[in-house]
This record gives C-alpha cells, sequence and structure tokens, in this order.
C-alpha cells in the first residue's frame, strides 16, 4: 500500500502546484494500477513486484513514445513525454549500475552452466526475476548478449 499512499500523496501536490506534466503522468499510473486491480483474477491488493512493473511500463511508454518523436523531428511532443518519464522514474527504486548487473548475470550463467546464445532465455528469466524494478529488461537483454557470445 505504501506505493499507492506515495502516488496519492505526489497527486495531491501536484493538484495543489498545478503541475500539469506530473498530473497527467501520476493519474496514468494511478489508472494503470486500478486496471490491474480490477482485472479478471487479480487479487485485492497488487504485490510490490507487480506495482514496480506497472511503473517500469509507464516509463518505458513513454521513453518509447519519446524516441519516436524525436526520430520524427518531432522534439515539442517528445518533451512532454521524457518529462513524464522522470516523474514517474521517482517512485522506481535506484537503477543499477551496468557493472552490477553485469555480475548479477555471470552468478546466473555459473548458476544454470549457459554456454551460448541457446541459452539465453534460462539466464534472462533468473536475471529478470531477481532484477524486478532496478534494472530496464533492455539493458539486462544487452549485458546477456553479450556475455553469452
Amino acid at each position: 500500500m505504501g506505493l499507492q499512499q506515495d502516488l496519492m500523496t505526489a497527486l495531491k501536490a501536484a493538484m495543489k502546484g498545478k503541475d500539469q506534466t506530473a498530473l497527467t503522468a501520476l493519474r496514468a499510473v494511478k489508472s494503470a494500477i486500478l486496471l490491474a486491480k480490477t482485472e479478471s483474477g487479480a487479487q485485492e491488493e497488487l504485490s510490490e513486484e507487480q506495482e514496480l512493473k506497472i511503473l517500469q511500463k509507464q516509463v518505458k511508454q513513454r521513453k518509447d513514445s519519446a524516441a519516436i518523436f524525436l526520430e520524427q523531428g518531432r522534439e515539442d511532443l517528445a518533451k512532454p513525454e521524457l518529462a513524464e518519464a522522470e516523474v514517474i522514474a521517482q517512485f522506481l527504486p535506484e537503477a543499477m549500475s551496468e557493472e552490477d548487473i553485469a555480475k548479477v548475470v555471470e552468478e546466473a550463467i555459473a548458476k544454470t552452466g549457459a554456454e551460448g546464445m541457446k541459452d539465453m532465455g534460462k539466464v534472462m528469466g533468473i536475471v529478470s526475476a531477481q532484477l524486478t524494478g532496478k534494472a530496464d529488461g533492455k539493458t539486462i537483454s544487452t549485458i546477456v548478449k553479450s556475455k553469452l557470445a
């Protein structure tokens, strides 16, 4: 319940401060959490891991949108997306450095006995589970590929 309380507090502060960027971003996260709660088969409360996945997804969506806008030369549309991503990222735990991620990947490779790209799925499964909310899947994937190549 901690994350949802923090979100509501930040949402109220954004309303009082008339911060439209933060307001838009926080409302989107709140909406995503409510949707996840009301899905068929969902529990009453979301686990912390589920909440982190929702936050990561929201940040990733905005960064992807901004990248597309920048490719098309629409910096005016990319700026608000990046600003919203920053607002949402405040609620995520601090991201791990690539060196720390590499150590976890090496441990997973040793544990599974992975020898090549054919074992990437096994390694990704273990590492992704360990680093939920702490590292981006794309970064993990890149490091796993480099270690298994």
